[in-house]
Parts: structure tokens; C-alpha cells; sequence
């Protein structure tokens, strides 16, 4: 399986477009089942390549670092987010879809 590098989402509590938008992610995939221990009820696996997540400032550092290491790697675009401009009197507009209450 191929390594995935990508640029994570922006969490629910941001609001703008900075902080983690400009980060790169280099994950691998799951390579073995988790199981549960039976003594504690703990989830485990053996892989240990799943716990690392390796930061990248661009796009283009987290792709030379997979061609220097020998990993095979799937690039992953981050989906452009589209916002349509309107105006703050549009909520009081008189063809308005909906219902205007207080």
C-alpha cells in the first residue's frame, strides 16, 4: 500500500483559512487488524508505520522525502472551497426564499 500525503481539514473551531492550511501530512496506511487485548480490553496492532504522521511545510518537501526513502505515495488535492459573496441585505430582501421572523 501507498503512503497518503495530504493536506488535513480545518477543524470545526477555525473559522479562517490559516494555521494548519499550509501543512503537508505523510501517513501510512494500516497495514495489520487491530485487536483487542483480552486481559484489558485495549485495541492494539502490531504496525507500528501507523502511528507516524510526518509534517511538511509544501507539497513538494513531502513528495521528495517519499522518492528519497523508497516510499510509494498517493497525493491526495485538498478540495477548493467555494463561497459565494452576498450581501448583508439579502437577508431582508422582499423575494427572500423563506420566512423573515424575529
Amino acid at each position: 500500500m501507498a503512503a497518503r500525503i495530504y493536506q488535513p481539514a480545518k477543524s470545526a473551531m477555525q473559522s479562517g483559512r490559516s494555521g494548519r492550511a499550509s501543512v503537508w501530512i505523510l501517513e501510512f496506511p494500516q497495514q495489520s487488524q487491530r485487536q483487542a487485548d483480552p486481559l484489558m480490553g485495549w485495541t492494539s496492532s502490531s504496525d507500528t508505520r501507523r502511528q507516524v504522521k510526518l509534517s511538511f511545510a509544501t507539497q513538494e518537501e513531502a513528495v521528495a522525502y517519499a522518492t528519497r526513502e523508497g516510499i510509494a505515495y498517493e497525493i491526495e488535492m485538498p478540495k477548493q472551497r467555494s463561497v459565494a459573496p452576498k450581501a448583508y441585505a439579502d437577508n431582508f430582501r422582499f423575494d427572500r426564499v423563506g420566512r423573515w421572523t424575529h
